[in-house]
Formats: C-alpha cells, structure tokens, sequence
C-alpha cells in the first residue's frame, strides 16, 4: 500500500482545516487514479462492437472540432 507522508494544517482552535502531502505523492495518486479509471472504462465498453480500422477512423474523423479562430 502508498505510505503517504502528511502534515495537518490547523486553525487557531487546532481544528484539522487540510492535509499537505508531498507532490510526488500526489502524482503517485493521481496516477493511480486514472489507471483504476482507464480499467474501469475498458470494463464498461468490454463487450461494445469493435470497429474495422477504417471505419474506426472514419468515426473519429466525424468527432474531431473544427479548429476555431480567436
């Protein structure tokens, strides 16, 4: 399991207002994060019907935004 290092920040009554932690433990989080996301999308579209190569890129040609001029 992460160990994550923490500091409390208190308020003047030494009531617990947030956690600091490291950045790079924040990072290990946040990836970790994505990844249980990532799988737990790949779980949902498991038995979705696949599409031929060309047709795949066809349908996500369909979805790319125009490119807006400011």
């Amino acid at each position: 399991m992460l160990e994550i290092p923490k500091q409390y920040v208190l308020d003047e009554q030494q009531r617990t207002l947030a956690v600091q932690i490291p950045i790079a433990v924040y990072n290990q989080i946040e990836e970790i994060l994505e990844d249980f996301g990532l799988v737990k999308l790949m779980e949902e579209v498991e038995n979705d019907q696949r599409l031929a190569g060309n047709v795949a890129y066809s349908y996500y040609q369909s979805l790319k935004m125009p490119n807006v001029e400011s």
